[in-house]
């Protein structure tokens, strides 16, 4: 089964809020999640309109998850480090993995 972290709607026509959730890469966009580990509200000011998760987004990418690109796009402007550390860890692996 393959995982992608990305946005799933929620909220009422004109106000849409959304969720960042782990779910299989072939389940509709507001189908059945594995877990939720975010949300984001276009509509709110300031810091109060994303939340994420940082410990269970990394876990997830970890064990093969894939981000959507606005799901990563978030995931860069709430922690810009945690994307460059596991692109790091991948490629110190591939490196060990040719010598």
């Amino acid at each position: 089964m393959a995982l992608m972290i990305r946005l799933r709607q929620v909220g009422r026509t004109n106000n849409q809020s959304y969720r960042l959730v782990v779910i299989d890469k072939k389940a509709p966009r507001d189908g059945k999640y594995i877990e939720m580990i975010g949300w984001y509200n276009p509509f709110a000011e300031g810091e109060k309109n994303l939340f994420i998760e940082k410990d269970k987004v990394e876990s997830w990418l970890e064990k093969g998850a894939e981000l959507s690109l606005k799901a990563e796009s978030l995931v860069k402007r709430a922690e810009p480090d945690l994307l460059k550390r596991l692109y790091e860890k991948k490629l110190s692996k591939k490196n060990d993995k040719k010598k």
